[in-house]
């Protein structure tokens, strides 16, 4: 089916199955790229459809694509793109739906970066003024992130950091169901028994409760098969966690890092922290770290009057293992207990030493990363 360019009359005869739709800026394209240094190409990534916007280095839109997701829609996406002699790709949300396209470009020796869709939606209504959105609107808004955007985070070849982040969310999977199971199967067992089960709930201890429960009514002996189901469950989900944290001990071989020598982390987190910072590259300093991590303050001065608060931002899921770090330190006779006890002397809350030393660890996290980094790249060269 012939299409039109945009901004002129000529039809193209011909287009590749792969390119669902393609128009240039007006003119033609060789005069719109003479000259440029670099070329900025955005992508918009859905289910279907990719839609790319090539954009030069002062912003201007010199052409609209959009491709299919398939094998065939992405070689023809890499095609297309080495029109530009100089090129930087950028994907919003290569971590979700944009994973398989940046993938494919960066295992062909493309430089690409990774376009938060919140960046790519407040550069739009502060540029636009209005919510009005579509495709290709974001796929142009996309470059132009990644055009001002100077600490975006470059996206590499998925390797053993990728394996650790699936393994480690699969094993959160398996417990929020193991949790959800175990609710079920209390409500079924304070139905069973006067009293129900206080305390924690395991599936050594429902079994012992369960073989005393003799319902002589059919509900009741409903309940108690839908109890021994539930017990059933659990204890799967208890199998299937164990052998997940076994592959994770030997995953962890294969990347080896200094990551458990700090007090508190463990298989499980350490495979948490390395899965989703990917590469401790990223970070200049310790500083960029820790707000990363949401474990430094924010300020909020005005005028004479200096001021901070906590932060709220970063990943979550990384302050929330330095947090879990923190509380193991300050249980035990450690050097981070001992840090927080002088915070304590020193007239802070107890929130405010937690703060304090949740901070010292991200530090310690960012040292050893860095260290183990230092180490891999040495023998690579």
């Amino acid at each position: 089916m012939p299409t039109a360019r945009g901004g002129s009359t000529e039809v193209c005869p011909t287009r590749s199955r792969g390119v669902l739709h393609a128009e240039a800026a007006g003119g033609h394209l060789e005069k719109e790229v003479k000259g440029i240094m670099e070329v900025l190409i955005g992508i918009d990534p859905h289910k279907a459809t990719n839609a790319v916007a090539a954009v030069d280095e002062g912003g201007k839109l010199i052409e609209l694509v959009t491709f299919t997701t398939n094998r065939a829609g992405l070689r023809l996406l890499e095609r297309w793109g080495k029109r530009f002699e100089k090129r930087r790709w950028a994907v919003e949300g290569s971590g979700g739906l944009g994973r398989p396209v940046a993938q494919h470009l960066v295992s062909a020796g493309e430089r690409v970066v990774d376009v938060p869709p919140k960046l790519s939606a407040r550069l739009r209504l502060l540029s636009a003024g209005n919510e009005r959105k579509n495709d290709t609107l974001d796929a142009v808004y996309t470059a132009l992130a990644a055009l001002r955007g100077e600490r975006l985070a470059e996206v590499l070849e998925e390797d053993q950091a990728s394996v650790l982040r699936m393994l480690s969310e699969r094993r959160e999977d398996l417990l929020r169901e193991r949790t959800r199971t175990l609710n079920r199967l209390h409500q079924l067992l304070c139905d069973l028994l006067p009293g129900g089960a206080s305390g924690k709930l395991s599936a050594d201890r429902a079994a012992r409760m369960l073989r005393r429960v003799r319902p002589r009514s059919a509900p009741g002996r409903t309940r108690r098969q839908l109890a021994s189901d539930l017990l059933r469950d659990v204890r799967s989900l208890d199998r299937r966690v164990s052998e997940l944290d076994h592959r994770i001990q030997a995953t962890l071989k294969d990347s080896p890092t200094n990551l458990t020598e700090i007090y508190g982390v463990g298989p499980v987190l350490a495979a948490k922290i390395i899965g989703r910072l990917t590469t401790i590259a990223r970070f200049p300093t310790k500083a960029h770290f820790a707000s990363y991590t949401g474990t430094a303050p924010v300020e909020v001065s005005s005028g004479g009057i200096v001021r901070h608060r906590l932060s709220r931002g970063g990943d979550r899921q990384l302050n929330h293992a330095l947090h879990m770090i923190a509380i193991c330190q300050i249980t035990r006779d450690t050097e981070g207990r001992a840090y927080y006890r002088r915070k304590l002397a020193e007239g802070k809350s107890e929130r405010g030493a937690l703060r304090s030393l949740k901070r010292r660890i991200s530090d310690a996290v960012f040292k050893k990363l860095s260290a183990d980094l230092d180490e891999v790249v040495p023998a690579v060269a």
